[in-house]
């Protein structure tokens, strides 16, 4: 009898089975989870438009930053003022803006008037100490260099004064940029309280407690920033003051509190405020031009092994090389402000990767400010 039954198919785990993948892929093919792959199209092109939106706003977020910290400082300085002198909350934030809107004032007044008066000399006094020093190194052979070096230095100023527009521009940019994070930071150090619950409601659950504790390191952190920073740029303005006026260098009362305001920039704050001291220093004579160039390496050393290390004892113990590099770093990717907020900016990054990454991620104990 014949068998009309068709013979038995293979397994699937049969060679049989696996000869077919064209079979085989189309099958799949029609089971594709299409949904899925649209959701993930839709996440990674919501992370790549939400990286460039930041980057587009990373002047915004340094302008906000600006504002937390100048907030903190009045903060700081309203609270001392009501534990002290038993003040209002709204009256000692008002003094404490008054007074320090009132010291940046008078440092810029007093070396801007001085400068002004200063500058036909300046014209006069230069190309004479110029001319004394190409003579002198004419002696050893090196004078065309230095009329060379010269020559490119006139080209470049040359350059910059027919640009002068764009840098008016610039300035009252900067001067809006200034009203703004002056008036956000006395909205944020008169209700602190509000923003950091606001803050924390974003957050998810699990998230908060360890966020909470970032808060009370950043602001411990910062208060140490500005005790020590405090102190540091104080005595920066009296042995800057001092030493000035025993050169007989003028505005040396400018200069010196200008030196304390851009003592805020570690490492690199009392050589940019050497320059208008030395230029200033030219009008009296080349050696006392000098000596204030000396004055300034001793300021500057004193900053860097003395008084920078004892900020970090009060804020956090960040080691020099790190802070040099990120002042660098700041300043390649936030420009002007990112030099300026640098310091800042480095013990708030500092605090959270300890208290987020080492001790909540890593489990590992930690010393954030002097707290444990």
């Amino acid at each position: 009898m014949i068998n009309d039954q068709p013979p038995p198919r293979p397994p699937a785990d049969t060679p049989a089975a696996v000869a077919d993948p064209i079979r085989v892929a189309n099958a799949a093919t029609t089971h594709l989870p299409y949904g899925q792959i649209a959701i993930a199209t839709l996440i990674v092109l919501g992370i790549l438009g939400s990286a460039l939106v930041m980057i587009e706003l990373t002047r915004f977020f340094m302008l906000v930053f600006a504002a937390v910290v100048i907030g903190s400082i009045f903060d700081t300085i309203a609270s001392v003022l009501c534990r002290h002198l038993k003040l209002g909350r709204g009256i000692a934030l008002t003094l404490s803006v008054i007074s320090l809107i009132a010291i940046i004032a008078a440092a810029f007044t007093l070396f801007g008037s001085q400068l002004a008066g200063q500058i036909d000399t300046i014209q006069d006094s230069i190309p004479g100490a110029v001319t004394n020093v190409e003579n002198f190194l004419d002696r050893f052979g090196w004078g065309d260099k230095a009329r060379e070096l010269t020559s490119v230095s006139s080209n470049d100023i040359s350059q910059i004064l027919s640009q002068a527009g764009g840098y008016a521009l610039a300035a009252g940019s900067s001067l809006a940029d200034l009203v703004l994070v002056l008036v956000g930071a006395i909205f944020l150090a008169s209700d602190p309280a509000t923003y950091r619950r606001g803050l924390l409601l974003l957050l998810p659950k699990p998230a908060v407690k360890t966020a909470d504790l970032a808060l009370d390191d950043i602001s411990h952190g910062l208060r140490g920033w500005m005790l020590g920073q405090s102190v540091s740029s104080l005595v920066i303005v009296a042995f800057t003051w001092a030493g000035l006026e025993l050169l007989g260098v003028p505005a040396a009362a400018g200069l010196g509190l200008l030196a304390g305001l851009l003592d805020v920039i570690p490492m690199i704050g009392p050589i940019i405020a050497g320059l208008p001291a030395v230029l200033l220093a030219f009008t009296v004579s080349p050696i006392t031009a000098l000596w204030t160039l000396l004055l300034y390496l001793i300021i500057q050393q004193l900053q860097g092994n003395f008084l920078q290390p004892m900020i970090q004892k009060q804020a956090v113990n960040v080691p020099p090389a790190v802070l040099l590099f990120a002042v660098i770093a700041a300043g390649l990717l936030f420009g002007t402000m990112g030099v300026l907020l640098a310091a800042p900016l480095t013990v708030v990054v500092f605090v959270l990767i300890q208290r987020v990454y080492v001790q909540t991620l890593l489990g590992k104990d930690i010393d954030v400010a002097g707290r444990k």
